[in-house]
């Protein structure tokens, strides 16, 4: 009974490390698909109201003029 104080559940250290690296490993490709749909988004011929256009000022004018 003295060492089970750092151990939770019965789960060893390995245990742990390999279900964290799974939800990390998971929500890394959950990442990467969304990314590419959001790419595959802007590319699908969405176009803007300007090319010259900055991302600050929509009138598509350049800031001082």
């Amino acid at each position: 009974m003295k060492g089970d104080h750092g151990k939770s559940a019965g789960k060893t250290g390995a245990d742990v490390k390999d279900s964290r690296r799974d939800r990390l490993k998971l929500a890394l490709r959950e990442n990467l698909k969304r990314r590419k749909s959001q790419a595959r988004g802007r590319s699908d011929g969405a176009p803007s109201e300007s090319p010259n256009a900055s991302l600050d000022d929509a009138s598509g004018e350049k800031p001082g003029q």
